[in-house]
């Protein structure tokens, strides 16, 4: 069983934990079996109930703030390990590119010319043009080294970037 997938079962036992505690307490609050109305272990058993409560909404956060940070990390291996191509083709399929996108991004990102790129696939600048600005709309950026950008961001990490900042100062 992996470690997500335990800290996923633990949480979900604190939820049931926790709305057993609620459950109970607000049975003894409304439906009291004593002559007292609300007794010392009523009063405990809310407090725990209220930690309980808080703890399951940070552990649920910080286990979505893991899952992502795992995500990213996985991305960079994948990039690192040689499988630029796999997150070639993710972004391709989120941004919805066709075939012919597909095939210009690549050689752009190559770093052929508009004109190379018409030659390579036979076809008008023109339409490579337009194939390019459909690309770049699609993936939210202004041009060649935007895109670009884009890819070399998934190499580099923030802490990498964050260090090689801070020792040129």
């Amino acid at each position: 069983m992996s470690r997500t997938a335990i800290l996923w079962s633990l949480f979900v036992l604190q939820a049931f934990c926790s709305l057993y505690f609620l459950t109970d307490t607000l049975w003894d609050v409304l439906w009291p079996t004593s002559t007292n109305r609300f007794a010392d272990s009523d009063l405990i058993e809310g407090l725990v109930t209220i930690a309980l409560f808080f703890g399951m909404i940070f552990t649920g956060n910080e286990l979505r703030q893991i899952q992502r940070h795992q995500d990213k990390l996985t991305d960079q291996i994948k990039v690192a390990s040689g499988a630029f191509s796999e997150v070639l083709e993710e972004r391709f399929q989120t941004w919805s590119l066709t075939k012919a996108e597909r095939e210009v991004a690549i050689l752009a990102i190559k770093g052929f010319s508009i004109a190379e790129i018409a030659e390579l696939r036979d076809t008008k600048q023109g339409t490579i043009k337009a194939q390019c600005a459909s690309l770049y709309r699609k993936a939210d950026v202004s041009g060649r080294l935007q895109l670009l950008s884009v890819f070399i961001d998934d190499l580099l990490a923030d802490d990498l970037v964050g260090t090689a900042n801070a020792s040129a100062n």
